[in-house]
């Protein structure tokens, strides 16, 4: 499957009341492997950040001066995600920037040039309850270098979110379990000719690893507020 992980910069933070995209960046991940094929392009908003903004993401008007409107990069953006599976970070944010971009140029929403859109601040909050789901918490968590991250820019943030992403997801993919190819039945043979199973073993959990299954659902329960199903099992 091709996913897009997608980030933007805007000159603050509401498209309702005309604040618009000045940088877009995108990573392009394909059978869970990044393939560097990258889409970045700051954008010419023709308006000035609000302070707050510009304190985040520290791209002045002056240095956005002779870069292209968005209606200029427009149908190369709609190219590059058509199609894939877009990923991004609290997405309602970006998708609203999007499709009010889209919009005044009278073309149809995001949603309908993608197959679907993921939210990984749903995703992270599902996994993490009651947690700092933050894209640096996560990176924290997940051990993803992110020292670099000074100022909020969209391609570095596209980044570390793929890498984010491809951790928060390793392993469901696929839910089935990979079995050798069967070979010869591993059986013995009586003396009146019967064939009998081997014996299966079951090792017994050490202490030391009882106390840190113990542990690990003392932790499970916490982070989900009393609802570890494993220890309902255990009482039921």
């Amino acid at each position: 499957m091709r996913r897009i992980v997608l980030d933007t910069e805007t000159t603050g933070l509401s498209a309702r009341l005309g604040d618009r995209i000045l940088e877009l960046g995108c990573v392009e991940i394909v059978d869970r492997r990044l393939t560097g094929n990258h889409f970045h392009r700051y954008v010419n908003p023709e308006r000035e950040s609000e302070t707050g903004a510009l304190k985040v993401h520290g791209i002045t008007g002056e240095f956005l001066q002779d870069k292209p409107k968005f209606r200029e990069i427009t149908a190369e953006f709609l190219d590059y995600v058509r199609g894939a599976e877009l990923v991004i970070h609290n997405a309602a944010f970006d998708v609203e920037f999007l499709n009010q971009e889209l919009a005044l140029l009278e073309l149809p929403p995001i949603e309908q040039h993608c197959a679907a859109i993921v939210d990984t601040l749903a995703l992270a909050k599902g996994l993490h309850p009651g947690k700092r789901n933050s894209l640096d918490a996560l990176c924290e968590r997940y051990r993803v270098e992110h020292s670099h991250r000074t100022l909020h820019g969209a391609l570095l943030d596209a980044e570390l979110l793929a890498e984010v992403y491809l951790a928060m997801t390793r392993g469901q993919e696929s839910l089935g379990i990979e079995l050798e190819p069967p070979g010869p039945a591993r059986e013995e043979t009586g003396e009146a000719g019967h064939c009998e199973r081997l014996p299966l073993l079951v090792p017994a959990a050490s202490a030391d690893e009882m106390a840190a299954h113990e542990a690990m659902l003392g932790r499970i329960e916490t982070d989900s507020k009393g609802r570890c199903l494993w220890r309902r099992l255990e009482t039921s």
